[in-house]
């Protein structure tokens, strides 16, 4: 059989791990279901004593509808400019809601200064305190620690898609916290009609000092406007202009005729003046001259006489006579052309001076047509600034007028406009506080608790790395296994009652494990008989000796065995049968100063074992049995037929190399393993330097295993079958 090392058995066991088998986390579960139940009602139970101790908070809310669009008899917020209109208007009032002002408003109201809540003294103030005093609080600055206080505890939230708006205060007084969004409630709507009746003096102070005002200011004007228009004599002043008017815009008609003419005429003139000296058909340019319709039948003339010419060059040459007719044609519908010219050309130029001669004319006129209705236009400028001032006064005075008695009249009747808002529901005082929730809190600890204990269960179970039972044996340790011990209990008046528990008690379960074993051991070794047995295991208090007792009684049932108490650094066999430390023993045997029969010693024959004690301690005991003559002591008492069976008792595997020397001469090796304690790390190390010396391992034993415990984590089947056992066993030795 191949031994795997350390990272090998590593990998398997991480392999294995990577299969998910939930029978594996029953029963991890089943093996802490006690220690979980009783964590989480620890944690329930601290999360109840919590909650009692805990001081009960109120929680009251006041439903206020806001009114958007308020029905005003008399809209006398126009003198201020306010449209309640506005889409941010309800974000106003929730801002305004949560204004300081009004908070200080509940604060006086209610008169939280005096209240028991907000004046509580400091429970257990520290020595410094008691020696230095802070500086008392000013009245201002109490007032001002509650308005903050009660501001931090009211919530105001707005309802999605409506006009109405939660308002909530908390607080340790059930009373307390109702009043407070009732009367923030209350204070809001009062404090908008307040705001409004003082808008409402305010317009009505203002426009009775505007109106004073603005009478005197109308009587002067209407004074001057008659004193100017008797110094001027005015009777008809819009008879008179409106005849001088129509002169200058006859006139003023004419000139733009002349003028736009001039314009025309000028333009053309300078046409013609900027290619004069140049060949007639230079001025062919000019559109005026083109637009001149004696001009266009003369240059369309002259155009069909020069296709005329195109067309009879194709097809004769050019002295043909009918070449000759057609050249001269052309030339003389070019001269005519460039005649016509010329004459167009000087009536542009007599066309020039004829206008410019009108626009002059024309201009004297109107100067003189301007200077006279300039005079009417001043006098009319003046009557018309004052009867503008007269008019302009008499509107104001009116509109004015107007305000002022609707003013007045809206002091009467200002219980008819509507409110900002209205309570929809007054909070109400109720005897189940908001928080805190016991029993929500209790059922989450429960639950959050009862997950807790299941993860360190699982975290414990992930973290322990000892040997517990059988399967753990053969996976872990890739060793046979022979058996295990179940756990018993030793009391101080005989702590040597373990040694002898064989003897003691046939029939208890701790003696049927070591028949058991026995059975494996001799099982294991029926083709090759296995004399010399050594046990061992990997640190000191795994039990070793005391299964090396008893499985020697065990032994000794059947057939001869010889137990040697090989552990020469911490002897005890020898004090287990009752010997002095002085009593000779395997040293003395070694070391040659004692023989062979007085270094045995005998039990009564019907247990059928003796022993060879370690005898005195050497110092340096690991010399001693690897020694030639311990080989040899060995090999006599192999040879001999007096014991079928010789147990040697090691030292511990994992700090000396006792049992490393003692492997080599053995015929086999019994590793005792404690359960729960042993990591199996050190164990699987321990076994793989015994494999180094190719030595016969015959299995493990599992040492004071709990056999509540395991029945726990498999479901009381190892219970189950220790009963039946016990019970078939008492049948046996009755």
């Amino acid at each position: 059989m191949k031994t795997l090392t350390l990272p090998e058995q590593t990998l398997i066991n991480q392999n294995d791990e990577d299969e998910i088998d939930l029978r594996v986390y029953w029963q991890i579960f089943n093996k802490y279901r006690w220690q979980i139940f009783r964590l989480t009602f620890f944690i329930g139970l601290l999360a109840f004593l919590i909650t009692l101790s805990m001081k009960p908070s109120y929680r009251f809310t006041t439903t206020l509808l806001i009114e958007l669009e308020q029905a005003k008899v008399i809209s006398i917020e126009e003198v201020y400019g306010i449209n309640s209109s506005n889409q941010d208007y309800y974000q106003t009032q929730l801002g305004i809601l949560k204004s300081r002002k009004l908070v200080e408003k509940i604060v006086k109201k209610l008169n939280l200064m005096a209240h028991p809540i907000f004046n509580v003294a400091p429970k257990n103030a520290s020595w410094w305190h008691h020696w230095f005093p802070p500086d008392k609080a000013t009245d201002e600055e109490k007032f001002n620690q509650i308005v903050d206080s009660v501001m931090e505890q009211l919530s105001i939230s707005a309802e999605r898609n409506s006009q109405l708006v939660k308002i909530s205060f908390e607080s340790h007084d059930a009373q307390l916290a109702a009043d407070i969004p009732n009367t923030l409630a209350n204070i809001y709507i009062e404090s908008d009609l307040e705001a409004r009746l003082e808008m409402t003096q305010k317009a009505a102070y203002w426009l009775t000092e505007r109106v004073d005002g603005l009478r005197q200011k109308l009587r002067k004007s209407e004074q001057a406007l008659q004193n100017y228009m008797e110094r001027q004599n005015l009777v008809d002043v819009a008879g008179i202009k409106s005849v001088a008017t129509k002169k200058v815009e006859e006139t003023a008609s004419n000139l733009m005729k002349a003028d736009q003419q001039l314009t025309e005429a000028k333009n053309i003139y300078k046409q013609v003046q900027a290619i004069r000296g140049r060949s007639t058909t230079a001025f062919e340019s000019i559109p005026a001259v083109l637009r001149q319709p004696l001009v266009q039948n003369l240059k369309k003339a002259e155009l069909e006489a020069e296709s005329k010419v195109s067309e009879i060059s194709k097809r004769y040459k050019s002295k043909h006579p009918k070449m000759i007719a057609a050249r001269a044609e052309l030339k003389t519908a070019r001269n005519n052309t460039a005649e016509q010219i010329q004459r167009v050309i000087e009536g542009i130029t007599k066309e020039y001076e004829v206008a410019q001669a009108n626009v002059n004319v024309l201009k004297l006129s109107m100067k003189r047509q301007e200077q006279d209705i300039q005079k009417i236009n001043r006098k009319e400028y003046q009557l018309k600034v004052l009867e503008r001032e007269v008019s302009v006064n008499q509107q104001l005075y009116d509109l004015f007028l107007t305000r002022f008695k609707e003013t007045e009249a809206s002091r009467d009747v200002q219980g008819l406009q509507s409110t900002i808002g209205r309570i929809v529901d007054l909070a109400v005082v109720r005897p189940f506080p908001y928080k805190p929730k016991k029993k929500l809190i209790v059922s989450i600890s429960l639950v959050l608790g009862f997950l807790f204990a299941t993860f360190l269960a699982f975290l414990i179970e992930y973290f322990d790395n000892t040997i517990k039972n059988a399967e753990d044996v053969e996976q872990k340790l890739e060793s046979p296994f022979l058996g295990f011990l179940p756990k018993i209990k030793i009391s101080k008046k005989n702590p040597l009652k373990a040694q002898w528990m064989f003897l003691l008690e046939p029939k208890s379960h701790f003696s049927e494990s070591v028949r058991t074993i026995r059975t494996g051991v001799t099982l294991s070794c029926i083709d090759t008989p296995r004399k010399i047995l050594v046990v061992t295991s990997s640190v000191a208090g795994e039990g070793k000796t005391t299964f090396a007792i008893n499985q020697a009684f065990a032994l000794g049932q059947v057939e001869k065995t010889l137990l040697i108490d090989a552990d020469m650094r911490r002897p005890s066999i020898g004090k287990a049968f009752g010997l002095t430390a002085k009593a000779p023993g395997l040293s003395e045997l070694v070391a040659g100063t004692r023989p062979l029969h007085e270094c045995i010693h005998h039990l009564e024959k019907e247990t059928g074992v003796d022993f060879i004690p370690s005898g005195v301690i050497p110092p340096n005991p690991l010399e001693l049995l690897a020694s030639k003559r311990f080989k040899k002591i060995l090999t006599q008492l192999e040879e001999q037929d007096d014991y079928e069976h010789i147990i040697i008792d090691s030292a511990p595997t994992l700090f000396v190399s006792d049992a490393l020397i003692l492997a080599k001469q053995a015929s086999g090796i019994i590793y005792v393993v404690k359960a729960d304690v042993t990591p199996y790390q050190i164990i699987l190390k321990n076994l793989n330097r015994l494999h180094e010396l190719d030595t016969k391992i015959l299995g493990i034993v599992l040492n004071q295993v709990d056999i509540k415990k395991l029945s726990k984590h498999y479901g009381n089947q190892y219970s189950y079958y220790g009963e039946q056992y016990q019970d078939y066993s008492q049948g046996y030795y009755s």
